[in-house]
């Protein structure tokens, strides 16, 4: 199916060709006007660690591999999940991991269906997922099933709060989940080899191998991950009647290999390749008797990349190809479906130290997709654009500016569906004291429709017109340290407006429509506390959020969502933490809460809110030299009937178990 793929480079010099003859103007008028604006407020990396350190917020922590987080995004709210969380939930899935430790909306479908990400108010296809720098939702639904991607297999985890889509891409319109593995090392002669292996409720049985090993040359690398479950858990109709739950099985494996070269002092080459395959049956909802329903879902990801770092230059190139393959069958109305997706991504880029004068950036990004659908062909959507980013540190390192911008030339299959967008943004932070930093971001915001969106048959609507629109954020983060207690206080409001907001709509057929405009705004909060004495130290945690996504108008007469909750955003989320670490072992009390989330436009029908509590317990010792981690958590120990979608009930009490050896070698030279 591959040859149905258009000449890429084809498309490239003709996209080009536009691009390069207006940009230079389009961003010497957006640095003009950004040169007469001296922002405010400011940025401070945030890290959501369980053992809170002192923080030098003058300091910024390099979290990520990509100098757009760490250079080129100081105004805006980065949230790091820590590697001792990564390491409790590393037999789990990324959905699981973020309901309850982020305070992030994941609408899901069941305890082995569908999960999606909502960011502020957002929709799930205007939020983007990227691992090592490429986009990995589907180029057809524009959106990521984040409970297919194993925790195990990432060794970074970031959440960028708001558009970016200057530096991101058009698309990124709420926010942006980075996945990334380590960079490779080339320190010694080493080996290790990790085993997981875990067991839990309702038949559930996970494990894995990790094992690398590289010298002062060459890095290899290898991650298998298994997992399988029955899901038979009880749940209670809306006859009041309890039921154990059937068609549910569950079983997925995934492979991903690396492998990276040194060249001389200065340049390195990488290759990572991920396989996948996630079979599930779909369990009947509340209002089903019985369901036959299965869904097969494949991926293969590969990405190479190539990095030189000289004096103060860095010049980089990834390329990366993604297929997704889905199959959808219900034996009882004979319906079998089998779509497969292809994406290709390749970006080139340099960054350059300036010294007193900051950084700079630049980097030329192309992204081509292509549907086979069965028996309608295929259809193909292409985008290339140019970007340019600066950041300058003033005032003694205090205040840091950063400006990008983004031209983006994107194409449907016709020249009535292509647009040539520029994506100007803007953030800033400023630290008036050693303990308190204030930050800023406004970002110009678009999302063309999703190749489903537009060529979906039977359903697809070609006159769809792309969101767009402006969001602006802002906040600050206290942190300071008194004796044995240190503290850290974050707050963040944010607003934003977008036009010609899509929405799928029907009855028997469903179509996607633009309903016009929609108004997002809110404030999130995260604040933790922690007291260190001797070898004990206690921790508590409160991140809560506040969301309104209403309708202001409506190309529908008479539609009934206007000023009304945006369907399945929860105006109150929130997540509080306790507990402790003594030595090696650590307790942690997690307590959830979702607020009511509407599922019809007019508010005429919710879903009521649930609170979950879960027990997390991790233990790191030795056993005959080698490294041994237990680790056991019991969620929803409340036992709450809850329904995160409507008629798709979750489980009460389940628990899980978890043992991690890791044997490390290492061989002088």
């Amino acid at each position: 199916m591959l040859d149905q793929a258009p000449d890429i480079f084809i498309l490239i010099t003709k996209d080009l060709k536009t691009l390069y003859t207006q940009i230079t103007l389009k961003m010497l008028l957006f640095a003009a006007v950004i040169g007469c604006i001296l922002p405010s407020d400011a940025y401070c990396q945030n890290t959501n660690d369980t053992t809170l350190q002192e923080i030098n917020i003058h300091t910024k922590r390099k979290v990520s591999n990509d100098s757009r987080i760490n250079d080129f995004s100081p105004g805006q709210k980065v949230k790091t999940i820590d590697s001792a969380t990564l390491h409790q939930y590393q037999l789990q899935s990324l959905a699981s991991l973020l309901t309850q430790q982020v305070p992030v909306f994941v609408k899901s479908y069941g305890f082995n269906g569908l999960a999606t990400l909502n960011f502020r108010g957002s929709s799930s296809a205007q939020s983007a997922v990227f691992w090592n720098g490429v986009p990995i939702q589907n180029a057809a639904l524009g959106i990521a099933d984040i409970s297919t991607l194993p925790v195990s297999f990432m060794h970074k985890v970031n959440i960028v709060y708001g558009g970016s889509s200057a530096l991101w891409g058009s698309g990124n319109v709420g926010g942006a989940l980075m996945l990334e593995n380590d960079a490779p090392v080339f320190d010694s002669a080493k080996s290790a080899l990790f085993v997981n292996a875990g067991t839990g409720s309702f038949g559930q049985y996970m494990g894995g191998l990790d094992a690398d090993i590289h010298n002062h040359r060459w890095f290899f690398s290898g991650s298998v991950y298994a997992q399988s479950a029955i899901n038979n858990f009880t749940f209670t109709s809306n006859q009041g009647i309890k039921s154990d739950m059937h068609n549910s099985r569950l079983q997925s494996e995934a492979v991903q290999l690396r492998a990276a070269y040194k060249i001389g002092a200065l340049q390195v080459v990488s290759l990572t390749a991920w396989m996948q395959q996630y079979s599930r049956e779909i369990p009947p909802g509340l209002l089903e008797s019985s369901s036959v329903k299965k869904q097969e879902d494949g991926a293969f990801r590969v990405v190479a990349e190539w990095n030189k770092v000289t004096g103060s230059n860095k010049w980089y190139a990834r390329s990366s190809f993604v297929k997704d393959e889905s199959g959808y069958s219900d034996d009882a109305i004979l319906l079998h479906v089998n779509n497969s997706v292809y994406q290709y991504y390749q970006e080139v880029g340099w960054k350059k130290e300036l010294g007193f004068w900051g950084r700079i950036s630049m980097f030329t990004p192309f992204q081509l997709a292509w549907l086979n659908q069965q028996g309608e062909g295929s259809k193909q959507q292409s985008r290339v654009a140019l970007v340019g980013a600066y950041d300058i540190k003033v005032w003694k390192d205090k205040l840091d500016i950063s400006v990008s911008a983004r031209n983006e030339i994107i194409n449907s299959g016709t020249e009535a569906r292509q647009s040539n967008i520029l994506l100007p943004g803007a953030n800033a932070s400023f630290a008036i004291t050693p303990w308190l930093l204030l930050r800023s971001n406004v970002q110009r915001t678009y999302r063309t429709p999703a190749l489903n969106e537009l060529y979906y048959f039977p359903g697809g609507n070609t006159s769809l017109k792309p969101e767009q629109g402006w969001s602006e954020d802002a906040g600050y983060l206290l942190s300071f340290k008194a004796g044995d207690f240190t503290l850290s206080h974050d707050v963040s409001v944010f607003n934003r407006n977008i036009h010609d907001w899509i929405l799928w709509i029907g009855g028997a057929i469903w179509t996607p429509h633009n309903i016009s405009e929609v108004h997002s705004r809110g404030v999130e909060t995260e604040n933790n506390i922690s007291y260190t004495t001797g070898h004990w130290k206690f921790h508590i945690g409160l991140n809560t959020s506040y969301i309104l996504a209403t309708t202001v108008s409506s190309y529908i007469y008479n539609d009934g969502s206007i000023g009304k909750q945006i369907p399945y955003t929860p105006r109150y989320n929130g997540q509080a933490n306790a507990g402790f670490t003594f030595r090696k072992l650590s307790f942690n009390y997690n307590h959830t809460y979702t607020g009511y989330r509407f599922i019809t436009s007019d508010e005429s029908y919710f879903i009521t809110p649930y609170a979950t509590g879960n027990v997390q317990l991790m233990l790191d010792t030795r056993f005959r030299q080698h490294k041994l981690r237990l680790s056991g958590q019991c969620n929803n120990i409340w036992n709450s009937q809850y329904q995160v979608v409507a008629y798709r009930p979750m489980p009460g009490t389940n628990w899980l178990l978890a043992l991690n050896l890791g044997i490390v070698k290492e061989k002088n030279q």
